[in-house]
C-alpha cells in the first residue's frame, strides 16, 4: 500500500472510531465500542511504528500529503495536510503507542463504568486531535489540533460530570488554557504579519533574512521575532503547564486515571515542547524569547519538584513530576538543545505513562483509595505492579552510571543537564548556569519524592489493615444508614462509587487483571530500553542523519555537540544528587519509618508552603477571581447602577416622578380655578398681540 495513503488512514482512524462509537455507542454496547476504538488505535500505532522505522533505518525522506483546502481568506491560505518528517514521526509513535495501550488498559480499569462508549469515544477524539496537531503543515491546522486536544481534555477531565470536583477541574483546565491560547493566537498573527504566510515550508526559509525586523511601539523598537516567539511560547505555557499557567494540571487528576496517563503525562502536555522544537528556525533567531523559555522551564522544574515533596495523593505526586519534567524539556529547548528536549519527551512518554497506569493499578487494587498515607506493605499483594512501578521510578530518577548506562531517563535527562552547562561554558549564558544548577537540584528532589511514593505505597506498615479493622469494629460511617441519607450520591474516589468497606469485611488489596498489566509490561520495556537504543539517533552519532533538517540549528549553536565534552564532575553530578535524594527518602520512610509523618503532622511554614503548592491557588483566587469580582462590582454597582442608571433612566424617572408630584399639587379639581387660569392665558395672549401690533 502507498505509504502516503497508509499514513492518512492512520491519522484519521481514531476520528472514525470516535464518530462510530460516539454516535452509536449505546446501540453497539460496551464490548463492541471498546473493540472498535481500540482496534483502530492499534492500527494507527502500527502505521506510526512503520513510519518511524522507515525514517530511522529505511532512509525515508520528508513528504507532505495534501488532503483538502481548510481556511482560505484573502492572503490567509491554509490547506489540511499531513507532514511527515523526523518531528512528526517521533510524535506519531509517542501519541499512538501511549494511546493504544491506554485504550487496552481501560478495558479493565473502566469495566464497571456505565458510560464506557462515551469514554472510549472521547479517548479516540483526543488522539485524532493530537495526531492532527503533530502532523500539521501550517499554523492553522496546528491551532485546530491545539484546540481539539483542549476540548477533548475538558471532556475527559470532567468525564464523571456528576462529581463536582471533576467538573470544576475541567472548567479550570479549559479557562487556564484559554489564557495561553490568547497569546498563541497573537503569535500566529505576528508571524503572518511578518511573513505573509503560515505554512511552515514557506515560512522557515524566510526567517534568517527577516531576523532583524523590528516593531516600533511606545518609542522603542522591539525584535519582531522575539515578540512572535514569546507570544507563541505563552500558548505552550498553558498547554504544557509551565509556571504561572500550571495550576490546572494537578486538578486534572480528577479525571479517570487512564486520562491522566494519556493526556497529562505523555501526550497533550508535551504539545508545547513539540511546538517550540518545531519552531526552532524562529527561536534560533529570537535570543530573548529563548532565554525566557529557558528561565521559565528551569523555574517550573524546581517549583514542581518542591511541591511534589509534600503531596499525599499518589496521582498528584506523579502530576507534579510531569510538570517538573516538562520544565527540563523547555529549558533544554531554551538553551538550544532541541534534540535533547525531544529525546526526553520520547523517553518520558514511556516511564511517565507507566507510572500513571501503575498508580491506577494501585488505586484499583486498593478499592479506589488514592491517599498514600492509607497504603503500605503492598509489594507482596501487588507484585507485578510493584515491579513495573519500581522500573518507572528508576527511569524517571535518571539513575545510571556515566560511561556505563542506565534506564531511559538517565540518557535523556543527563543530556539536558549537560547541554545547559555547555551553553554556559561556551556561550557565557547566565540562564544556562541557572538551568544547570536547577537541573541537578531537581534531580535530587525527583529521586526523593519518587522513592517516597514507592516506600509509602509498597513498603512501610500496611496502614490499610488498621483502618479496615477500625472501620469494621466501629461500623464504618459510610455504611451507617442515618449518615448515608445525608449524601445525595455515594462517596467517590477517582470517580468510582464505593462504600468505604461498607461490606463489613477487612480490605484486601489485590493485583489488577492482566488486561491492565499487559500495557504496564509493554511500557516497562520502553522505560528500560528506549534510552540506550535511541540515544545515538536523537543526540548521538546518528543525530544528523536522524533529524535531517527537521530541527534547525544555527551555525553558532554547538550546545548539543559541546554537551558530550563537559567536565567529568558535570556528568557525575546528577547521579550524586539522585543517590542523595534516594537515601534521604530511604532513611525517612524505611529506616526511620514514621518520622516523616510526625514531621508533617507538626506542620510548619515550609511544609505548609509546599503542601499548599506555594499558595498559587489562593493567590490567583485573591488576584484574579476576587479581583475580577471587585472590578465587576465596581462597574456594576457604581458605574452601571449609580452613574449610568442614576443619571439616565432611573434619574429621569426620579425627576419625572418628583416634578409630577409637585405639578399634581396644582391640580385642585375646581372648575373656576381652571377658568381663571384660562382667563389669564387669554389676557396674556391679547397683551402680547397688542404689543406686537403696536410695534
Amino acid at each position: 500500500m502507498n505509504l502516503a495513503l497508509l499514513v492518512t488512514l492512520g491519522v484519521f482512524a481514531p476520528l472514525l472510531g470516535a464518530a462510530i462509537v460516539g454516535l452509536s455507542g449505546r446501540r453497539l454496547g460496551d464490548l463492541l465500542s471498546r473493540s472498535i476504538t481500540t482496534g483502530l488505535l492499534f492500527f494507527s500505532c502500527l502505521v506510526a511504528w512503520i513510519v518511524f522505522a522507515q525514517w530511522t533505518w529505511g532512509g525515508l525522506e520528508a513528504f507532505t500529503v495534501q488532503i483538502a483546502p481548510f481556511v482560505n481568506v484573502g492572503d490567509f491560505q491554509s490547506n489540511w495536510a499531513i507532514r511527515i518528517d523526523a518531528m512528526s514521526a517521533v510524535m506519531l509513535v509517542v501519541v499512538t503507542s501511549v494511546s493504544s495501550l491506554v485504550h487496552l488498559y481501560s478495558w479493565g480499569y473502566m469495566s464497571e463504568d456505565p458510560d464506557q462508549p462515551r469514554f472510549f469515544a472521547y479517548l479516540s477524539l483526543f488522539t485524532f486531535a493530537m495526531l492532527a496537531l503533530v502532523t500539521a503543515a501550517d499554523f492553522m491546522q496546528l491551532f485546530f489540533g491545539w484546540e481539539g486536544v483542549g476540548l477533548a481534555s475538558y471532556l475527559l477531565i470532567g468525564f464523571w460530570f456528576k462529581k463536582p470536583t471533576a467538573s470544576a477541574a475541567a472548567i479550570k483546565a479549559f479557562v487556564v488554557n484559554r489564557v495561553g491560547d490568547f497569546g498563541f493566537v497573537l503569535g500566529i498573527c505576528t508571524v503572518f504579519w511578518m511573513f505573509g504566510t503560515i505554512e511552515f515550508a514557506e515560512l522557515f526559509p524566510m526567517i534568517a533574512a527577516r531576523a532583524g525586523t523590528g516593531w516600533d511601539f511606545l518609542g522603542y523598537t522591539w525584535s519582531a521575532l522575539d515578540l512572535a516567539g514569546f507570544l507563541l511560547f505563552i500558548g505552550a505555557m498553558g498547554k504544557s503547564a509551565q509556571f504561572f499557567l500550571h495550576t490546572w494540571l494537578p486538578d486534572a487528576m480528577e479525571g479517570p486515571t487512564p486520562v491522566s496517563a494519556l493526556i497529562h503525562a505523555a501526550t497533550m502536555v508535551t504539545a508545547g515542547v513539540y511546538m517550540v522544537c518545531l519552531l526552532s528556525p524562529i527561536y534560533e533567531y529570537a535570543p530573548v524569547a529563548s532565554a525566557i523559555i529557558a528561565l521559565v522551564g528551569a523555574v517550573t522544574a524546581l517549583f514542581a519538584a518542591t511541591v511534589g515533596l509534600a503531596q499525599n495523593d499518589i496521582k498528584r505526586v506523579i502530576a507534579y513530576s510531569t510538570c517538573s519534567q516538562l520544565g527540563y524539556m523547555f529549558f533544554a529547548a531554551g538553551v538550544g538543545a532541541y534534540q535533547a528536549a525531544m529525546f526526553h519527551l520520547f523517553t518520558h512518554a514511556f516511564f511517565k505513562a507507566l507510572l500513571f497506569l501503575g498508580a491506577g493499578s494501585v488505586i484499583h487494587g486498593m478499592h479506589h483509595e488514592q491517599d498514600m498515607r492509607k497504603m503500605g506493605g503492598l509489594w507482596k499483594l501487588l507484585p507485578v505492579t510493584y515491579a513495573v512501578m519500581t522500573i518507572g521510578t528508576i527511569a524517571i530518577t535518571g539513575l545510571g552510571i556515566p560511561g556505563v548506562g542506565g534506564l531511559s531517563g538517565f540518557y535523556s535527562k543527563d543530556s539536558i543537564i549537560e547541554s545547559a552547562f555547555a551553553s554556559f561554558t561556551n556561550g557565557h549564558s547566565a540562564i544556562g548556569l541557572f538551568a544547570f544548577m536547577v537541573g541537578i537540584l531537581a534531580a535530587g528532589l525527583t529521586a526523593y519524592y519518587s522513592w517516597r511514593l514507592v516506600f509509602m505505597t509498597f513498603h512501610n506498615k500496611p496502614v490499610w489493615k488498621d483502618e479496615a479493622h477500625a472501620d469494621h469494629a466501629h461500623d464504618d460511617h459510610a455504611a451507617h444508614p442515618a449518615q448515608l441519607e445525608t449524601h445525595d450520591e455515594p462517596l467517590v474516589e477517582d470517580g468510582h462509587a464505593h462504600d468505604d468497606h461498607a461490606h463489613h469485611g477487612p480490605l484486601k488489596p489485590h493485583e489488577s487483571p492482566w488486561i491492565m498489566l499487559v500495557p504496564l509490561l509493554l511500557l516497562s520495556v520502553g522505560a528500560v530500553a528506549a534510552g540506550f537504543i535511541f540515544a545515538p539517533y536523537f543526540i548521538g552519532d546518528h543525530e544528523h542523519d536522524f533529524w535531517r533538517g527537521a530541527i534547525f540549528v544555527a551555525e553558532a549553536n554547538h550546545v548539543l555537540h559541546d554537551s558530550h565534552y563537559v567536565p567529568v564532575w558535570v556528568k557525575w553530578s546528577p547521579l550524586i544528587l539522585t543517590l542523595i535524594g534516594t537515601f534521604a527518602a530511604f532513611w525517612l520512610y524505611v529506616l526511620k519509618e514514621g518520622m516523616a509523618r510526625r514531621m508533617a503532622d507538626r506542620g510548619g511554614i515550609i511544609h505548609g508552603f509546599l503542601y499548599n503548592k506555594w499558595y498559587f491557588d489562593e493567590l490567583y483566587d485573591v488576584v484574579f477571581v476576587k479581583g475580577a469580582r471587585a472590578v465587576g462590582d465596581l462597574f456594576w454597582k457604581i458605574g452601571d447602577v449609580k452613574i449610568i442608571d442614576g443619571l439616565g433612566p432611573n434619574g429621569a424617572a426620579w425627576a419625572s416622578l418628583k416634578s409630577a408630584a409637585r405639578l399634581g399639587k396644582l391640580q385642585s379639581g375646581y372648575v373656576y380655578h381652571y377658568a381663571f387660569v384660562m382667563l389669564l392665558g387669554v389676557a396674556g395672549f391679547l397683551a402680547f398681540a397688542i404689543y406686537a401690533w403696536g410695534a
